[in-house]
């Protein structure tokens, strides 16, 4: 088997173990995929201005994020339905994480049930990641579940009142393969994404469950006042709608375009995190979701004022790639990139890593 030695290899490796209608789901974006492709080219039109002589024998990874500590800024983004990429879908990315101390935000429309996840965890950060659907007690009762399983957070996902065109789900007549489900929801909320007629069953689903034209901010307060967990939104774009979270009692945002999903052309979410950071003004975590491939990616989005990264499509490269171990081997290499790309900042921890280190 190829070993990969960076996220860059893990797709190609991946796709002749996937489904080509699985593959187009995951590797897709909407339209002209211009945001897709801008998340990760937006990095590389950043500069590093590295510091010498700062004695940098050794290096901490440690930070706090929600006031809580996390051995590394990185967490695994919310992905639907990993058990399409690997029989041990979700179970075996969020044990990979463990290993790494990798925190995972578990999708709604996770293949493995909030409460099995939980069992598969360690001491890492555990999240969920919700949609609100039109029946608010399905909310409540996925939210209450996550709560008394231990998840550490909520994340709300704001950007999806309808699902963004994905020309490759209609192309390829998306749906459910069989033996997959939605694990967290009952039979009736998902048994239409078994069934595609000329679109992807996945739209007609949104469109028939979710909240009709989408969330408001009082659903936001609603949320506040039924659980505990910190609650982030996940999905913000603008420096207008960060400020505005904070007068809903939002604890943090996750600067995210949805992996450019949903609305294209939007901007790449490293353009938008530093007037998202200059808005919330420190009352609030910022995280960025979006791009990240490398080491040096992860010490930008720090640098421009994130308190860690999410990464999304190269984890379930490594999960199709081969399974556990595989998302074990693309965390080492991410993470020792970054450690790496510490010593050559100058920077001896996370504290290190300002804004005079990128232009």
């Amino acid at each position: 088997m190829t070993t990969p030695i960076n996220l860059h290899e893990l797709e190609a490796l991946a796709r002749p173990k996937l489904d080509p209608m699985v593959y187009g789901y995951y590797s897709s974006g909407a339209n002209d995929e211009v945001t897709l492709k801008e998340n990760i080219r937006a990095f590389e039109r950043i500069t590093l201005y590295p510091r010498v002589l700062q004695g940098v024998s050794e290096r901490i990874l440690k930070t706090k994020i929600l006031g809580k500590e996390f051995q590394v800024p990185l967490l695994i983004a919310p992905m639907a339905l990993q058990r399409m990429a690997h029989d041990e879908g979700e179970v075996a990315m969020t044990r990979a994480g463990s290993k790494y101390g990798v925190g995972m935000v578990l999708s709604t429309m996770s293949s493995i049930s909030i409460e099995e996840v939980a069992q598969a965890s360690s001491k890492s950060p555990l999240w969920f990641q919700l949609y609100v659907y039109k029946d608010r007690e399905v909310v409540r009762d996925m939210v209450q579940r996550a709560e008394k399983s231990g998840y550490g957070a909520l994340v709300l996902t704001v950007d999806t009142p309808l699902l963004g065109r994905r020309e490759a789900d209609i192309r390829n007549n998306f749906h459910m393969p069989e033996g997959i489900k939605a694990a967290n929801l009952k039979e009736e909320y998902f048994s239409n994404i078994d069934k595609a007629s000329g679109d992807s069953a996945l739209a007609k689903y949104w469109r028939e469950i979710l909240r009709e034209g989408g969330l408001t901010w009082d659903d936001v307060d609603w949320l506040k006042s039924i659980t505990k967990m910190p609650l982030l939104l996940k999905g913000v774009l603008r420096a207008d709608d960060a400020r505005r979270s904070l007068a809903h009692g939002v604890d943090g945002i996750i600067v995210s375009n949805h992996g450019g999903r949903q609305l294209d052309t939007s901007p790449a979410t490293i353009d938008a995190l530093e007037r998202i950071v200059q808005a919330v003004d420190g009352k609030a975590d910022v995280l960025l979701d979006g791009g990240i491939r490398r080491g040096t990616d992860i010490i930008k989005a720090l640098a421009l004022g994130a308190k860690g990264v999410l990464v999304g499509r190269p984890m379930l490269w490594a999960l199709a790639y081969n399974g556990q171990a595989g998302v074990e081997h693309a965390l080492q290499l991410l993470l020792e990139e970054l450690d790496l790309a510490m010593a050559l900042c100058g920077c001896k921890n996370i504290e290190d890593i300002t804004r005079d280190l990128v232009d």
